[in-house]
């Protein structure tokens, strides 16, 4: 699973480059009886909640491509926090 990580991590950042954004993380993990599939994004000065509509699309079309799991998960598209 770590593997394919990180090729869907190198496919979208070389995608999503195009809009200036950066996937900072994917993770895949088990929350009780759910499976959640994190896309962590961010952009220089900050990314709206619009921009991430946008690259959610972007996302899902990349992912659907690939076969993550033979389990249901959720997509969990999200911006990097800042502190």
């Amino acid at each position: 699973m770590k593997e394919l990580l990180a090729d869907i991590k190198k496919e979208l950042q070389e995608v999503l480059l195009k809009e200036e954004i950066i996937v900072d993380d994917i993770t895949f993990e088990e929350k009780g009886r759910y499976h959640f599939l994190t896309v962590v994004l961010d952009k220089i000065g900050g990314i709206d909640l619009d921009t991430i509509v946008d690259a959610t699309k972007i996302v899902n079309e990349v992912i659907d491509k690939k076969d993550i799991t033979d389990d249901s998960y959720i997509l969990d598209v999200i911006s990097k926090e800042r502190g």
